[in-house]
């Protein structure tokens, strides 16, 4: 409220704030469905689709299930890439979101529109809240984001819907689908073990739990303990299960996958996008990829996955030189294919930094000698937060030492906690700046840090001479601050921190790592892109 001439007055919401309200209303502190509470009442869910008239309709869309516990996100992109360059109505249902929900809701490769959000957000809303009742409350956050996702595509008439499962897979609200065409297990791993279970054999029965009796389903090389319960759970299910072997990049012409993260996941989405357009009668030529195919691969996007973004308010005032590299990776392995991402990133962004302004063909030996040599030095900084269910001691370990491997050695690690709360969504999930913010857990990872750190000393000879700011003002503004690292109280402080010694170092180029959470990696994306 504020005070204006009439009196005491309500501030105007957007109808999308109004929207994002009464979708915040829906988040609560439950524990996520499990085994331990039997899914959380999870036949309510079919409940909920009668109510919205979708039990029948979702069983008449084409429907690709991925599961996993590292790269199904990607997976889903890409198979969604793949068919839209075939030419096929696509709708794409991933999580989480990292700026706008829209995020979630992709038609034809673009989220979905406002307008249409809008309309069927509140479809769906106003029906659910005039018939849920004591019995039948109203759906969870998640639960509601993925009917609402099942009526878009419905209401849409996609060809083929894509869905990417929120955690674990049994118990997930995107497992009420019956009939889908085909199922896709990516990668296990351990990851969210209060929920799913702390063995891989458990954690893979969770996954597994999306196969469906007949349905065939393919996944990619597992450890042999998992790969065991998939194989068990799909002769019981009747379900032909394969696996996807090793892609050949060279299958590709030269070109680079849109997505990090290695020929695993392209190469189950290429064995599910074969069954998919198989059954529609498309030719596919043995050891050779269709163009189509190949600009799917190529052109797949995903924001906040191995995602360079030089920061505008810097390179705008040509005072400074910052570029972030963003990876929402937050488990053990893919700490370990963000490090081997970000290694071969910086190298190349140097590379294309040594390339002469001049165009032409022919270039003078001694210019072409004064641009490699006057390219700018560079260093590199880590900006990392994760959540506190997550063991710092098997992230941090495996994105430094294969950073070191690699040559790479951060100069300055900073710790800061996210903007983003979770029980918010639109601009009210953002924090206000506390100054009695609890950084206990970044201080945490702050020891973890400096402990391995002095373990990885010695540098590249190649590092760049930077002169670190760290007048009285800044220290008071960090918590902690050793040599190689920083705490600070907020992310915007950090932020500032980066920009202002970017400006006092103009002659190098400040390449900073930003990943740990996908929470983090949002706020970032949020407070540079504004």
């Amino acid at each position: 409220w504020f005070e204006g001439e009439g009196g005491w007055e309500k501030p105007t919401v957007s109808p999308y704030e109004e929207a994002m309200e009464a979708l915040s209303s829906l988040i609560t502190k439950r524990s996520r469905a499990d085994k331990s509470n039997k899914g959380d009442r999870y036949d309510l869910l079919f409940d909920y689709l009668k109510i919205l008239e979708l039990d029948e309709a979702i069983n008449q869309l084409n429907i690709i299930h991925v599961a996993g516990t590292k790269g199904k996100g990607s997976t889903c992109t890409f198979s969604e890439s793949i068919l839209r360059n075939c030419g096929f109505h696509t709708g794409l249902f991933t999580s989480p979101h990292l700026i706008d929900v829209r995020e979630r809701f992709r038609l034809d490769g673009e989220d979905i529109c406002e307008e249409k959000f809008l309309a069927y957000f509140w479809w769906c809303f106003d029906r659910l809240k005039e018939q849920t009742n004591e019995d039948i409350p109203m759906p969870t956050y998640f639960r509601f984001l993925a009917l609402l996702a099942f009526k878009i595509f419905v209401a849409e008439q996609v060809d083929v819907a894509i869905l990417e499962v929120g955690l674990g897979g049994r118990y997930d609200a995107t497992n009420v689908v019956q009939k889908p065409v085909v199922c896709g297990i990516a990668s296990l791993g351990y990851d969210h073990m209060e929920i799913l279970g702390n063995t891989l054999g458990e954690i893979a029965g969770e996954k597994a739990g999306i196969f469906k009796p007949g349905v065939p389903a393919f996944t990619v090389p597992q450890p042999r303990e998992a790969m065991s319960v998939l194989e068990e759970r799909a002769l019981q299910l009747n379900v032909h299960l394969q696996e996807a072997p090793p892609l050949d990049l060279n299958l590709l012409n030269g070109q680079q996958l849109g997505l990090h993260g290695g020929a695993r996941t392209p190469t189950l989405v290429l064995v599910l996008r074969f069954f998919v357009l198989g059954s529609k009668g498309l030719d596919i030529v043995k050891n050779s990829l269709p163009v189509e195919f190949i600009r799917g691969l190529i052109r797949a996007n995903l924001q906040g996955r191995a995602q360079i973004v030089p920061d505008r308010c810097i390179n705008d005032e040509s005072t400074g030189d910052l570029v972030f590299f963003l990876d929402g990776a937050h488990s053990p392995e893919s700490m370990e294919m963000c490090g081997r991402w970000f290694s071969l990133a910086i190298k190349e962004d140097n590379q294309q930094q040594r390339l002469p302004n001049n165009s032409s063909s022919f270039q003078d030996p001694e210019q072409g000698l004064q641009n490699r040599t006057s390219r700018k030095p560079s260093t590199q900084i880590l900006l990392f937060n994760c959540m506190s269910v997550r063991d710092p001691l098997l992230l941090l370990p495996r994105l430094v030492h294969t950073c070191a491997s690699h040559g790479v050695h951060f100069q300055k690690a900073l710790f800061t906690p996210n903007i983003s709360v979770y029980y918010r969504v639109g601009s009210s999930a953002l924090a206000p700046s506390d100054p009695q913010v609890d950084l206990s857990w970044q201080l945490s990872l702050q020891k973890v840090y400096e402990n391995l750190n002095r373990g990885e000393k010695g540098c590249d000879d190649k590092e760049a001479d930077v002169t670190i700011e760290g007048g009285k003002e800044d220290t008071e503004k960090s918590l902690t601050s050793y040599e190689s690292s920083k705490v600070f109280p907020s992310l915007q402080l950090a932020i500032k921190w980066l920009r202002d010694n970017s400006r006092l170092n103009q002659s190098v180029r400040f390449q900073v790592l930003v990943t740990g959470s996908l929470h983090l990696v949002g706020d970032v994306l949020r407070l540079i892109k504004r």
